[in-house]
């Protein structure tokens, strides 16, 4: 249910797994490619079929400046986004459709919460679960 123009932010502790996670979702909109964690190059930009896919990581951000965030547009323009460690661009960013945030369980098992004030996509996710 995620289209152009859709925002993810994934938030976690370092080595939760949300570059695991994007890169899953990646796979699940099509994406054939290596699927890499951009933390040295800020974004990747995956192309499949007719849509584009881009995967930010704001890591080693101390906050987006105003130009940082312009630098950043094309990311956004006509994508699905997903934004690892989005706090690090609060204000500056597009909202989120959706936020995902990953947290260690017991074992190797991970939580995931998902946030969004669209219920219909919140729907769509839960049914299968249940």
């Amino acid at each position: 249910m995620l289209g152009a123009g859709d925002v993810v932010h994934v938030s976690g502790e370092l080595g939760v797994g949300k570059t695991v996670f994007v890169r899953g979702a990646c796979r699940a909109l099509g994406v054939t490619g290596a699927v890499t964690s951009p933390t040295y190059t800020v974004g990747n930009l995956y192309r499949t079929g007719g849509m584009a896919v881009a995967h930010l990581d704001l890591y080693r951000s101390a906050g987006v400046t105003v130009e940082e965030a312009a630098d950043l547009e094309p990311y956004f323009d006509g994508t699905i986004c997903f934004v690892e460690w989005p706090d690090a661009g609060a204000g500056m960013l597009p909202p989120a459709r959706i936020a995902v945030e990953l947290r260690v369980g017991e074992g190797d098992a991970r939580l995931i919460e998902l946030r969004s004030n669209d219920a219909e996509l919140l729907k769509a996710i839960a049914d299968p679960l249940v």
